[in-house]
């Protein structure tokens, strides 16, 4: 099966493969733009940008964590990354993920298009609001990801009702994925909530409101994989993990390391303080909480509403833009890092360019 190109509102990506946002700091400019370089999506993760280039672009620091929501996701960062990653991709088109959970969404939404996004990605909710703060920006396209087809419907009623638009394109990400899930814990490990069982009702519903591109996720590992869902009807796939074992990705080394020594039983589902559960490795720092002797949460840079400023980070034993920053910058004891659960078969760094080769035609080219 060859692929065909998918178009994403006025925006067309030649290989239907788009590299999901992982945050925070694991796509950035080095690998969202040699991703788009490459004929794919890139996506920029807006989360934390704080961090970017050791905090060069913040107006203010607390013990070494970015201060407050203005400052973890900073807006003079994020347009710098994007100046970079546009150097290494030019005019191809190059996306965004912004969570809907976050402090500040609208803000972001707005700086993320200011910032020369061409497509904005969002997930962790259901982000009926997302057209209002995109006001002046008519060629962005907006893709929200979902989990049901109850969840594309809601969106769609309230997207047309209010600001008379649909959806750009809908992602819908089964409970395989890295990082947070649109789940429950049981449900992702009920074979009705498979992602191969998710894309006929959507597809469905994608019909009643007209026609735009439905792009699958979550444990989406090769070509075989691609081409799988392809045929179900999906016009794309979006793909995270796989994209952590380039040279281009922007994470330390070590924090590749840990998925390169990471074994299958090692990639759990963990409590989070965002309310979903998310998976990762299971590294020191569940040692840590098990035993009480986590780093103590501050809750310096508020960086998720549903947090509720540090009390559910209490509750799970953990600050999750601490630990997800610190695994960013490498730090192994203290980090958390986020994995789909395909993650232990990665064993080695590989560029860009090789691994879309690789997705296009087959793990022997």
């Amino acid at each position: 099966m060859s692929y065909k190109s998918i178009k994403i509102g006025k925006h067309k990506i030649k290989i239907p493969i788009v590299q999901g946002g992982m945050g925070v700091g694991i796509s950035w400019d080095k690998l969202a733009g040699n991703v788009s370089k490459e004929g794919g999506l890139g996506v920029i993760s807006t989360v934390g940008t704080g961090y970017y280039k050791d905090k060069k672009y913040i107006h203010k620091e607390i013990n070494g964590r970015p201060y407050e929501a203005e400052n973890f996701y900073s807006k003079n960062a994020l347009k710098q990354i994007f100046k970079n990653a546009r150097k290494i991709c030019h005019d191809a088109p190059l996306g965004a993920n912004v969570l809907y959970a976050i402090n500040n969404y609208g803000n972001v939404i707005r700086d993320t298009c200011e910032a020369g996004a061409d497509i904005i990605i969002t997930g962790a909710g259901l982000p009926t609001n997302m057209p209002e703060f995109t006001e002046g920006y008519p060629d962005v396209a907006l893709v929200p990801i979902v989990s049901s087809a109850k969840a594309l419907k809601i969106i769609c009623k309230r997207w047309t009702k209010r600001y008379n638009r649909l959806p750009d394109a809908v992602i819908v990400e089964g409970p395989l994925s890295g990082g947070h899930q649109g789940f429950t814990y049981e449900q992702c490990f009920d074979e009705s909530y498979k992602l191969e069982n998710l894309i006929t009702p959507i597809l469905e519903e994608i019909k009643n409101w007209g026609d735009f591109p439905l792009i699958a996720a979550g444990g989406i590992w090769d070509k075989g994989d691609i081409e799988r869902f392809l045929s179900l009807g999906c016009s794309g796939v979006q793909m995270g993990t796989r994209f952590i074992g380039t040279y281009e990705c922007d994470a330390d080394k070590k924090f590749k390391e840990v998925l390169f020594g990471a074994k299958e039983k090692d990639i759990k589902l963990f409590k989070s303080p965002v309310g979903y559960p998310a998976r990762g490795v299971k590294t020191n720092l569940f040692n840590l909480i098990e035993k009480k002797e986590a780093p103590k949460i501050k809750c310096i840079s508020n960086c998720v509403s549903p947090c509720h400023r540090g009390v559910e980070a209490k509750e799970v034993g953990y600050c999750i833009a601490d630990r997800l920053s610190d695994a960013f910058r490498g730090n192994v004891e203290e980090g958390l890092f986020f994995t789909g659960t395909n993650g232990y078969r990665l064993d080695r760094e590989i560029s860009v360019k090789e691994l879309m080769d690789k997705l296009v035609n087959g793990e022997d080219s």
